[in-house]
Parts: C-alpha cells; sequence; structure tokens
C-alpha cells in the first residue's frame, strides 16, 4: 500500500489552496452574508480548470483522476462550503451522466462549455415529494411526436438558477410501448418555453451557492434529448450518486480540516488562568480526537478514490465515505464552536459559518440514514 501523493495531485493542494485562500476567503463572509451566488468567483474557478478535470481533453478536460478532483473539493471546502457546492455538484451531478451516458453529439454540445466554467448544468431529481424515495419522482414526461413533454416540479437543485445555468438532467416516469411506467432522464436547457427556474432563499447553509427550484408545465423538449435510453433513468441518476457521494464526503472532510484548523489556532492564542487554552488536557484531548477522526476519514474517503479510479466496486466504500465524513464534520465543528466559546457564536468568525454549512451534509445526495441502508445491502443485511 501506497500512501504518498503523486507530484501532480500535490501541485493540486497547493494551488487550489492557495487560491482559495487568495480569491474566495475574503469575499467568503460577505457572499454568506448576503446570500449572493458569485459569477466573478465561478468563472475563476473554471479559468483554475477544475470543472470536468476528470474530462478527456477532447471535451475540455483535463483526464485527472477522481483522487485529484476529491482533492481540489477538499481543499475549497476547507475555506468555504459554498464554493465547493458549487464545484462538486457541477462536475459530479451536472457533467458526469452527460459524460457517462450522452451521445456524442449531445456530449459534443454541452461539454466543453461545461467544463470553462462559462455554463453550469445541474441534477434534476429530488421533488417537492420525491426526496430519499427518488422513486417517488411525479414529473411526467409524455413522448408527442418529436418532442417530449414534461410536467412537474423539482426542489433544492444546485446550479439551477443562476446566470450560469444552461441546463438540467430531469428523471421523468415515462411510458414504454407496452404501457409501462418508467423511469427516463432528459436534456432540459435553461430557455426552453414551459421551464421555469427559481431561486431559492433563505437557506441556513451554502447560502453564496445557488439553490433552486424547476417548474416544468407543458415543457417541449426535442426527442433527441433523451439521455441513455428510455426506462434507464433511475440507474443514471442513482449510479451518478455513487461519484457524487465522493464530492460530498470531500466537502465534509475539507470542512472539518478547515475548522480543526481555526479551532487549533484559537487554542494556542487565547489564554485564561495565565496560559494557552490547548495547554489544559481536556482541551488537548478534544483536538487530538478532532486531528484522529479527520485522518480516519480522509483515509477512507481516498481508499474510495482508489477503488473507482482502479474500476473496482466502490458503492460500498463511497457511502462510507460521505457517511462518515459528513458525521466527523458535525462533530469537528461543533467541538471547533466549543473551543471558540461565546466568540464562536459570532459572524465575525469564520467558524460560525462553518457550523452551519456543515449541517447539509448529512442530508444532501442522500441523508445519513440512506447511506446506512446503502451499506447494510451492500454487507448482506
Amino acid at each position: 500500500m501506497n500512501f504518498e501523493l503523486s507530484d501532480e495531485q500535490k501541485l493540486i493542494r497547493e494551488t487550489v489552496r492557495d487560491f482559495a485562500e487568495r480569491e474566495i476567503k475574503p469575499k467568503a463572509k460577505e457572499l454568506d452574508e448576503k446570500g449572493e451566488f458569485s459569477i466573478e468567483l465561478t468563472g475563476k474557478i473554471g479559468e483554475l480548470g477544475l470543472f470536468g478535470m476528470n474530462l478527456p481533453e477532447k471535451y475540455g478536460g483535463q483526464g485527472l483522476d477522481t483522487l485529484s478532483y476529491i482533492i481540489a473539493v477538499e481543499e475549497l471546502a476547507r475555506v468555504d462550503g459554498s464554493h465547493a457546492a458549487t464545484l462538486a455538484a457541477h462536475n459530479s451531478l451536472g457533467i458526469y451522466p452527460l459524460y457517462g451516458y450522452g451521445t456524442e453529439e449531445q456530449k459534443m454540445r454541452y461539454l466543453p462549455q461545461l467544463c470553462t466554467g462559462e455554463a453550469l448544468w445541474s441534477f434534476g431529481l429530488t421533488e417537492p415529494g420525491a426526496g430519499s424515495d427518488s422513486r417517488g419522482s411525479k414529473t411526467t414526461a409524455v413522448l408527442d411526436g418529436d418532442e417530449w413533454v414534461i410536467n412537474g416540479s423539482k426542489i433544492f437543485i444546485t446550479n439551477g438558477s443562476s446566470e450560469l445555468s444552461k441546463g438540467c438532467t430531469v428523471q421523468a416516469v415515462s411510458e414504454t410501448r407496452d404501457g409501462r411506467k418508467v423511469f427516463t432522464t432528459i436534456l432540459v436547457e435553461k430557455d426552453t418555453p414551459g421551464f421555469t427556474a427559481k431561486t431559492m432563499h433563505g437557506k441556513m447553509m451554502w447560502r453564496a451557492s445557488n439553490t433552486s427550484e424547476l417548474y416544468f408545465d407543458d415543457c417541449r423538449v426535442p426527442k433527441e434529448n433523451l439521455l441513455g435510453e428510455v426506462g434507464k433513468g433511475s440507474k443514471i441518476m442513482l449510479s451518478t450518486l455513487d461519484g457524487g457521494r465522493l464530492s460530498i464526503a470531500a466537502m465534509g472532510l475539507g470542512l472539518a480540516q478547515g475548522a480543526f484548523e481555526m479551532a487549533l489556532a484559537y487554542a494556542n492564542e487565547r489564554k485564561q488562568f495565565g496560559k494557552p487554552i490547548s495547554k489544559f488536557q481536556v482541551n488537548a484531548f478534544k483536538l487530538a480526537d478532532m486531528a484522529t477522526k479527520i485522518e480516519l476519514a480522509r483515509n477512507l474517503l481516498y481508499k474510495a478514490c482508489w477503488l473507482k479510479d482502479n474500476n473496482k466496486p466502490f458503492t460500498k466504500e463511497a457511502a462510507m465515505s460521505k457517511l462518515y465524513c459528513s458525521e466527523i464534520a458535525k462533530e469537528v465543528a461543533d467541538e471547533a464552536v466549543q473551543l471558540h466559546g461565546g466568540y464562536g457564536l459570532m459572524k465575525d468568525y469564520d467558524v460560525e459559518r462553518f457550523y452551519r454549512d456543515q449541517r447539509l451534509l448529512q442530508i444532501g445526495e442522500g441523508t445519513s440514514e440512506i447511506q446506512r441502508l446503502v451499506i447494510s445491502r451492500q454487507i448482506g443485511c
């Protein structure tokens, strides 16, 4: 077993960390306060080459491995969850289905612009009445001549309604020729008549990322916008979530790392009873436990990435990584606030934002309960 990162992976970590510290950190607090999605910073993330970094060069990507991408997400999350969410959702949920299941014509039509950051693509799975039960979708798609007619709605869709949003991969209920109800995925571009995207406000977390409600009212798209095959929609969406779990895990890992570093710095600086509070065993042990949990989370996640990159089954490890990293983010962020005391509850301190941002990680892209369900099935329950 070799745990050493390649020189290229080390360079990616250094480059993304420097970018996050220099470009995102000075603006993160203000963007969070305003609940504002930054087109400027998203463009810069694209210029850095982080969108579509796993794709072949012919589509505008860099041909990098999964771990390189996960390190990039981790380093953005170490500074700000909102921008890490923009990257993770676009790459794992937006780009992946197009690359994995699209025709060559669809790939060449969409992927090059999605890799530059000039356009974003979203993943239309969750509905008001279909969250963990993804097969409870009520959105319908009926083939009428050479067009699909879509009706229904989606909710909590990342990157669905910003100025950069180009379109969405939508799961809908359709019928086969023999009348069976099946799930089918269809590509819907933003300016299609009958398609409305509305930005959701008032979020507790990821306030600088774009979250949307999508509405389809007799929305007509060409028959050629079918992604994959009729009836394969659920398979496409759920296989996409396997890879998406790795990026959410990376967000949990990065957030935990950032919160830990804040807590350690504060504990070494803050003095009580004549010495830094890090010198008190109760606090030193908190920090030791935090560091240990982060190390365990990183090893589990990186192993899952290794499995994926080596074309081995990784569904179980992806679910484990998503579960463990998101739960560790919660624990570490909570202890980081505790170490800051009253100051940790003030918006002047970044740890307050981290405490809020971590909460979505146990919900998005499959709740912790769903991850345990996936794991239990994988181990033979």
